[in-house]
């Protein structure tokens, strides 16, 4: 199993939402190396859900792939803010995984805390210029995270 960091801004999608809907697609990611992440997922792999552009910034729950990546229908939606002209049903350029909600953790655990952890000092999310909205995680990385989300 591979553990992955998905970011979210939570006025368009929070980890509240997806413990309401249960199960979505991961749609509207428009990066190839991004891309190439989420088409690496596989069922049962656990993904940290980070908010972004909110207050506080950081790690607010826990999703598991529960579809492995197919084609973002929203690629090919032309009232979509995601539609791709260049993309056509044979030859897609974007994929989307499904997750599913796992937890929501008990606090966040904020983007200066993860910072200031010299067990996460490897953590991609972390690493200067970096900015994919979907990340490899280490599981030692994973389950330090999930410790300080939960006490």
């Amino acid at each position: 199993m591979k553990h992955w960091l998905v970011k979210t801004e939570p006025s368009v999608f929070s980890i509240d939402d997806l413990k309401k809907v249960k199960i979505t697609l991961w749609d509207g990611v428009r990066n190839y190396q991004a891309r190439n992440f989420l088409k690496s997922m596989k069922k049962g792999d656990l993904v940290l859900i980070y908010h972004s552009n909110d207050q506080p910034v950081g790690v607010a729950g826990m999703a598991e792939v529960f579809k492995e990546a197919y084609p973002d229908p929203t690629q090919f939606d032309k009232k979509s803010e995601y539609f791709d002209p260049a993309s056509t049903k044979e030859n897609p350029r974007w994929a989307c995984p499904d997750l599913k909600y796992v937890d929501k953790f008990k606090r966040i655990v904020a983007l200066q805390e993860l910072r200031e952890d010299p067990k996460l000092t490897n953590l991609i999310l972390l690493k200067r210029g970096s900015r994919l909205s979907v990340t490899p995680v280490a599981a030692d990385e994973f389950r330090r995270i999930v410790k300080l989300a939960n006490g």
